[in-house]
């Protein structure tokens, strides 16, 4: 009887939702499924090793003898253990540089792991890492840079049947990778020539492959670069981007049109912050001083991930092929200022309601991504947040139901005093998440005021905290 109880509860819960689900209509563009998982990746970590970490460049010439590349304790374990303590959610490792050195042993190049004093030439980095990444349940994403100044036939047609061959021996042999990643760099190679890349075809090419794959590059089509390599977003971000007209590299979007979307744009191409936690991307021992701080990555956080966009860290192992003690001590403690910063939700106990309905809006509060609250009307978009006693805060964490589109364009946090409600936050977009961080306030209702959006509202989440400063 029982079940029969919990069958009825269950279809009329799931009437319910397809219920809402049907009043809301979608604003496209909107997300597929592997950019939705993408985005609640929110970070993870960007690998740079090759020769570089061995002849201390940032840019490897590719006329480098392979021998260079020694290290001699490679302990992918050691990066996957550190980037899980750091809640990082994957790795990408960068599989071929600029130089053209292969951290697999491809059968396209003479410039490879096989040609190294590595492991008697039986080394494979890609293939340690994929195992590592398993083993401690992290995805894994691959950089392999188009250009390369070490192979004999880039600047000619041919090039580009090279580079599809090498992709497909990364993308066919070491399991699924969450990412792909494109840099726009495009110079000249050994013979003092250019390349005509030929992206269609590496695009259609990798999808082939791995359909699943989300591509990052200026203009995606999954991801887009935010125009700085400073680990910051814009205020203002938009998950849209309009792409046609533009190319990868040089004849990229403008960088403030990448850093904050096309309000309108006709792909949905998310944000992604790539930014080094040293001041170069490979490593050099006379930076272990300049590592940055807890404290500066946590901000860092808060102007990528907090404006909607995903955080790529790039940790780069030493010449022993370990992350470094200095790294890993600031990414541990970056990692506990994160935690300690949203411990406490402080909306758990709060009754949140719409202006044109006193219901007590639960699916808001109740931490489940599924779930979502709309207005039946653009105009009703006022939330009115009721505190169960008097409350010090500094942050609100807003999400929007991003399966459904990006709509909110204009909004504002306001503070109850006593006596009237204050302004503290004036924020535009939201987008998949927005940390909101306001003078502190001690009070006892907030109201959230949506002024702009493309449609009615479609939000999963608020949040309230008060972050140490």
């Amino acid at each position: 009887m029982h079940h029969m109880r919990n069958y009825l509860l269950l279809a009329g819960c799931l009437w319910a939702g397809s219920l809402l689900a049907q009043s809301v209509k979608p604003v496209f563009p909107i997300p597929t499924k592997e950019q939705l998982t993408w985005h609640e990746k929110e970070f993870y970590l960007f690998i740079h090793f090759g020769p570089n970490t061995f002849t201390d460049k940032e840019w490897g010439e590719g006329n480098e003898d392979p021998s260079v590349f020694n290290p001699t304790a490679l302990d992918c374990e050691q990066w996957t253990r550190i980037a899980k303590q750091a809640g990082a959610k994957g790795i990408i490792l960068t599989a071929k540089h600029h130089d053209g050195f292969c951290l697999w042993p491809s059968k396209q190049s003479t410039h490879t792991v096989r040609e190294s004093k590595w492991m008697n030439g039986k080394g494979d980095v890609v293939k340690a890492l994929s195992e590592a990444c398993k083993k401690t349940g992290l995805d894994m994403g691959i950089y392999i840079s188009p250009w390369d100044r070490n192979h004999p036939q880039y600047g000619s047609p041919e090039y580009n049947d090279v580079y599809i061959a090498s992709m497909k021996e990364l993308l066919t042999q070491y399991g699924k990778f969450f990412e792909l990643w494109w840099d726009g760099a495009n110079g000249e190679g050994p013979n003092g020539k250019k390349q005509e890349y030929d992206f269609r075809r590496f695009e259609d090419s990798a999808f082939k492959w791995q359909p699943k794959l989300v591509i990052f590059s200026d203009i995606g089509p999954g991801i887009r670069w935010c125009g700085n390599e400073k680990g910051t977003i814009s205020n203002t971000n938009w998950n849209l981007l309009d792409t046609a007209g533009f190319k990868r590299g040089h004849g990229g979007p403008p960088t403030d049109t990448l850093n904050s979307g096309n309000v309108n744009g006709k792909n949905w191409i998310p944000a992604e912050a790539d930014v080094s936690i040293r001041p170069g991307w490979f490593y050099h021992a006379k930076e272990d001083s300049k590592v940055k701080s807890p404290e500066t990555l946590f901000n860092l956080y808060l102007r990528s991930v907090g404006n909607g966009g995903n955080l790529l860290l790039n940790v780069p192992p030493d010449r022993t092929g370990r992350i470094h003690p200095a790294d890993s001590a600031s990414l541990v403690d970056f990692r506990k200022l994160r935690d300690a910063a949203f411990a406490k939700d402080l909306l758990q106990k709060a009754r949140i309601s719409n202006t044109s309905s006193k219901m007590n809006i639960t699916t808001l509060t109740d931490r489940n991504i599924q779930t979502y609250w709309a207005p039946a009307q653009k105009e009703n978009s006022t939330l009115l947040v009721t505190l169960p006693k008097k409350t010090t805060l500094n942050t609100l964490v807003l999400e929007e139901m991003i399966s459904y589109g990006q709509r909110v364009s204009a909004f504002t946090i306001e503070s109850f005093d006593g006596e009237a409600f204050k302004t503290v936050f004036t924020g535009t977009t939201i987008g998949r998440k927005k940390i909101a961080r306001f003078p502190e306030q001690e009070t006892t209702q907030l109201r959230i005021v949506i002024q702009q959006a493309k449609a009615a509202p479609v939000l999963r989440s608020i949040s309230a905290y008060q972050i140490p400063n």
